[in-house]
């Protein structure tokens, strides 16, 4: 059984959480690789060309994926500068006021 390891702080445990992902969305770029090179070869003698569909649908989900790893991961420079707005306009006591 595996287990969790121990982490002594949120910061350690965000790094983990963090690598964690990435080294999913790198796991899945490579099996997409792998397996639409195996789709275009198989396709290709057949002589057809019917694995861009494939390849393109499971792109956009490759690219769903990544700005979610890459973009809008907690940690990422795109939330915090939002978190840090939000947070500036509560303290400021612009609860509520819409900023635009």
């Amino acid at each position: 059984m595996l287990t969790q390891p121990h982490f002594n702080n949120d910061l350690e445990r965000l790094a983990h959480q963090r690598a964690r992902r990435k080294m999913g969305w790198y796991i899945h770029a490579f099996v997409f690789i792998c397996v639409n090179l195996g789709l275009a070869a198989l396709s290709a003698l057949n002589g057809r060309d019917w694995a861009t569909f494939p390849a393109w649908g499971w792109g956009l989900g490759l690219l769903i994926h990544g700005l979610v790893v890459f973009v809008f991961m907690p940690g990422n420079g795109l939330r915090e500068r939002l978190v840090q707005r939000e947070r500036e306009a509560l303290q400021k006591g612009r609860i509520g006021a819409d900023p635009w």
